[in-house]
């Protein structure tokens, strides 16, 4: 549940703190008080999208913090463990959102920086709020099959995830085949293409580090004289211009002298003598080195000649011979292709063929749970719409096949979700017939039809928090108090807020909260109140009777209370 809620420097409001509690909750207040502002600050918690405006005027930046107390076997648990998110042993969760009036957003989950798309994943698992533009889902079909899928449970979510599995099969088929199919013409002019591609590659027998390797050899061959010069001149000086005799002498001398002082001079007589060994074995190498040195013009043309067709290999096939040989083998199955085309066309469509009569065998049997899940979705809705004052309403689920109907065979069309389309049918009135909700629903009716949705599936997403924003407006009298029982019951499943200007859905609630919009020093805010007492009584009393409360309004408020404390102990 959301346990405590602040917002500094949102819009109208300067600073808010509120604690909520279990069960039913409404936001009440004039209009223009800022009660959805609360509601856009929650949505901004668990991740939707804030802009600039929103930051009150005069100031840096917009703050909103939330505490949610949670079970430790709740789903968004291991959603964290997921995103490397610190999650407490408390079972406390604390979100931290700060929108600057520049634009930028940052985020905070237990004190941990996350992005916004991470937060909108831990948000799903918190929070759902539904206000009357969400109305219009209601009339994309596309959203029917969703809904029934969440309600048939996790055998068809298991069953469906083996669906979609053979169905991307089945696509990269079918994309694998209409490119065969279409590409004929095109073949013939790329086969030589091809061909002579293939050949010139091949024919170079290149080898990995080919290039780095004749580089080097090159370099070598280039400067063979200069190396020739330096390194013999080198050797010359160790040897003929009498280098190592001049270290020998040298310690020949020491050798004579070191008894008359041994600490200082045997140091000085072993570096002379490693120096000498250290310069013979010098001068060794740097012979055999000369020795080995080649000067062939010949072999530096050969090695050039190789660069230069590898080089245009380069700049035709790719950067790197390893780039050379990958087009080499891409080139040589895009020929097999051509060269097979017939072959794999037959290979193909039997592929095709195949992965279809298996994914529709798996549609099938989602049809088939589908078809039990509808008729429980049907009776389940029909009940809680009863309970709505919408009794004599009949609500069906009807699924669809659709039929490609092409020239050559008459099979199921499947898609992503299977073969199935779901529409939501209704008959509001004894005798009328079913219908799509988007050609019969009123705006009452459709806010009833929601609520209703989101009483069934509040067990199924285990979503702790519930916001209606003035889903009840355009509805009155008993259905209105009907709505305001059922959100009442939903409460006892999950914490439900609703803004609302109806006494009857007020009434229900087990807490009651007042926004109210004051002019400060010429400054407007926005503060909230949890009402009890004769408070609560004289705000019921004001939505009873407008602007004038009377005695009579807040009597009438007093019952209306009673009445609601009878109904909810019942």
């Amino acid at each position: 549940m959301l346990r405590e809620l602040s917002i500094r420097n949102l819009a109208v409001i300067e600073e808010v703190n509120v604690t909520f509690h279990h069960g039913f909750h409404v936001l009440t207040g004039e209009t223009g008080a800022g009660k959805s502002i609360l509601i856009d600050a929650l949505s901004l918690v668990v991740g939707g999208r804030g802009s600039a405006d929103m930051v009150r005027y005069g100031c840096d930046k917009a703050e909103m913090e939330a505490l949610f107390d949670l079970p430790l076997g709740h789903p968004v648990w291991k959603v964290l463990n997921k995103l490397g998110v610190n999650s407490s042993s408390e079972e406390m969760l604390v979100i931290r959102r700060e929108l600057s009036s520049y634009g930028k957003s940052s985020s905070r989950v237990n004190g941990q920086l996350v992005t916004m798309t991470m937060l909108r994943e831990i948000g799903e698992y918190l929070v759902n709020i539904h206000g009357q533009h969400e109305h219009q889902s209601l009339l994309r079909t596309e959203q029917h099959l969703e809904w029934l899928d969440l309600f048939a449970g996790d055998l068809l979510i298991e069953r469906k995830q083996n669906y979609r599995a053979v169905f991307s099969q089945l696509q990269q088929a079918r994309t694998s085949l209409r490119e065969l199919e279409n590409s004929a013409r095109h073949n013939v002019q790329m086969l030589d293409l091809y061909r002579f591609q293939i050949e010139e590659i091949s024919s170079a027998q290149l080898k990995p580090l080919e290039d780095e390797l004749l580089t080097e050899q090159r370099r070598k061959l280039m400067y063979a004289g200069k190396r020739m010069d330096a390194v013999s001149e080198a050797y010359s000086l160790l040897y003929d211009g009498k280098g190592l005799d001049a270290v020998s002498k040298a310690i020949t001398k020491l050798t004579d002298i070191q008894s008359y002082d041994a600490v200082k001079l045997s140091p000085l007589l072993e570096q002379l003598q490693s120096a000498f060994y250290q310069a013979e074995d010098a001068a060794f190498q740097l012979r055999d080195y000369r020795d080995g040195i080649e000067s062939d013009p010949e072999l530096l043309s050969q090695v050039d000649d190789r660069l230069d067709l590898i080089n245009g290999l380069k700049r035709k096939y790719g950067e790197t011979i390893p780039d050379i040989l990958s087009y080499l083998q891409r080139t040589t199955v895009d020929r097999d292709k051509i060269e097979n085309r017939d072959q794999l066309l037959e290979e193909l469509r039997l592929e095709e063929s195949r992965l279809y009569e298996q994914a529709l065998e798996l549609a099938m049997e989602l049809s088939q749970l589908r078809e039990h899940a509808s008729i429980r979705l049907s009776e389940a809705i029909e009940k809680e719409l009863g309970q709505l004052q919408m009794s004599a309403a009949k609500f069906r689920v009807q699924i669809d096949q659709s039929i490609a109907g092409t020239v050559e065979e008459d099979r199921p069309r499947l898609h992503a979700n299977g073969m199935d389309e779901a529409i939501f049918m209704l008959s509001t009135n004894p005798g009328e017939p079913l219908k799509p909700l988007s050609k019969i629903a009123s705006g009452g009716e459709m806010s009833r039809i929601m609520l209703a949705l989101k009483s069934i599936f509040a067990e199924i997403d285990q979503v702790p928090v519930l916001i209606f924003d003035e889903v009840d407006t355009g509805v009155s009298g008993r259905a209105a108090q009907a709505i305001a029982e059922k959100m009442s019951q939903l409460a006892a499943r999950c914490q439900v807020f609703s803004i609302t200007h109806l006494p009857q859905v007020a009434c229900m609630a087990d807490h009651h909260y007042e926004i109210s919009k004051q002019v400060v020093g010429a400054r407007t805010s926005t503060s909230v109140a949890e009402l009890i007492g004769n408070i609560r009584i004289e705000e019921l009393a004001r939505m009873l009777g407008g602007v004038e409360v009377t005695e009579k309004t807040r009597h009438h408020a007093q019952e209306m209370l009673d009445l609601a404390h009878r109904q909810k102990g019942a």
